[in-house]
């Protein structure tokens, strides 16, 4: 009887799982069977879910319901708080599994190159989303003396982030934020929020919903400058194609003609305004150098030379994240991504590296949204069924399934199981149901592979 094909995932956010869905579904599944191994580094599963998206979203955390229905699947396992590249390596993986993808995301900022980006009180958005979101390996307090803030950037992770330095700390309370973000979001002293864009309306990527949803906070007092609404002939095309450019547009529109009201925080949309320096005395922010652009006809803009001085002392950079180059694994060092043709990896020669793939973010970059990276997963997998069904994988020396087991116990390695998740996901609901709260989200890495039964 043949054995199931054994695939290695590395990466347990949407990326990953949605790879092993594939799998799941594929005529691979019925015959001869597959059987996957998700390793994690994070004790939990879920990725950026869990450690990227604001904890004011739980409609997007509802995909985290989705993503339990394939972990629930008895030929997926997860070993989780295990780390690729020093806990477990290529050759190791290789030895146990037919294939391996790698879908290990994005975690970090991408780099912004302007003058006082190294100055105390800049910071970048990747960062601060770790620390409100409990991330168990960044410090457990943030600065937030600053009254006025800039953000850089008019995507969605832009607006987190203004949102959450907008918001008063109780309001953030029913959420599953963690005591220590609570604590230090009550000494937030932010009262102006300001974000920068350097194009104008038609060119924000921004969601339309999560730009109104801005607007629904009691505190929050959103402005848009009448002069930044503007459209050139390229803008206007992309209006016509593009239903949700032009519903973020109309909801700038509104917000531009409507008069000032009086809520205790204001939260400023600039558009037309680059930033060139950010600007310090003594080592810290002091303020925001930008220069005012104009629309060139395609929708891009030039420089008018014209610059404004914002009266700010932190700049928050919502640039883009990066993602984490991969040992032994090839690299674009340009696009921060895994070269590949089809999720297949690609090595310096061009030919394709055996037996591994990558899906997600990885793969194409830090854009687009969640479900985006379905489609991804989708071809992924094809390609390596294809890859299987013609012979072209390596074989395993152990493809056992108990084979990976007595691997990470013979390392004395501390790992966490689906088991456990679901352990760390009662304990986190226990923690909130006193304060009436769905749960509260444990930080310390300790504290989960306690709470997920990996240590007692």
């Amino acid at each position: 009887m043949p054995r199931p094909l054994r695939v290695a995932i590395v990466g347990a956010g949407p990326a990953g799982i949605y790879a092993a869905d594939a799998l799941l579904k594929s005529d691979a599944a019925a015959e001869p069977g597959v059987s996957i191994d998700i390793f994690e580094r994070m004790p939990a599963p879920f990725g950026l879910i869990r450690y990227g998206v604001a904890p004011d979203h739980p409609r997007i955390k509802g995909i985290i319901t989705a993503l339990h229905q394939v972990l629930d699947k008895p030929q997926v396992r997860l070993f989780g708080n295990v780390n690729y590249g020093t806990d477990v390596h290529l050759d190791d993986l290789r030895s146990f599994y037919d294939a391996v993808i790698f879908s290990t995301g994005a975690m970090f900022d991408r780099e912004l190159r302007i003058p006082g980006v190294e100055l105390d009180g800049s910071y970048g958005a990747a960062d601060f989303a770790s620390w409100y979101d409990g991330h168990p390996d960044v410090p457990r307090t943030w600065p937030l003396e600053a009254e006025k803030v800039a953000v850089l950037g008019v995507g969605n992770v832009a607006l987190d982030i203004a949102r959450i330095l907008a918001k008063t700390a109780d309001e953030l309370l029913p959420t599953e934020i963690p005591a220590n973000v609570h604590e230090g979001l009550k000494a937030n002293k932010a009262l102006e929020v300001h974000v920068f864009g350097r194009r104008g309306p038609a060119q924000a990527k921004f969601s339309p919903m999560e730009l109104r949803e801005l607007d629904h906070s009691p505190n929050i007092e959103v402005i848009v400058n009448p002069e930044d609404i503007d459209y050139d002939e390229g803008s206007i095309a992309e209006r016509r194609k593009n239903k949700q450019t032009d519903m973020v547009a109309k909801t700038l529109e509104n917000w531009a003609i409507r008069d000032t009201g009086d809520r205790p925080h204001k939260l400023f949309l600039h558009f037309f305004e680059s930033p060139v320096e950010i600007l310090g005395e003594d080592g810290k922010v002091v303020g925001l150098r930008t220069e005012r652009t104009e629309l060139d006809g395609t929708g891009n803009v030039k420089g008018t030379g014209a610059t404004t001085d914002w009266d700010v002392s932190a700049v928050y950079r919502a640039v883009g994240y990066l993602s984490d180059e991969l040992p032994k694994i090839p690299w674009d060092t340009t696009t921060g991504t895994i070269p590949d043709q089809g999720g297949r990896v690609i090595e310096e020669s061009g030919e394709p590296m055996a037996s591994t793939y990558c899906t997600g973010w990885i793969r194409r970059g830090p854009v687009g949204l969640i479900g985006h990276t379905k489609g991804d997963a989708n071809e992924t997998v094809a390609n390596l069924l294809d890859d299987f069904a013609n012979g072209r994988l390596l074989t395993p020396e152990t493809p056992e399934t108990d084979a990976i087991v007595s691997f990470l116990e013979g390392k004395g390695l501390t790992y966490t199981t689906w088991e456990g998740w679901y352990a760390l996901d009662a304990a986190e609901k226990a923690l909130g149901e006193p304060q009436g709260r769905e749960r509260v989200k444990i930080v310390e890495r300790e504290d989960m592979l306690r709470a997920s039964g990996a240590i007692q």
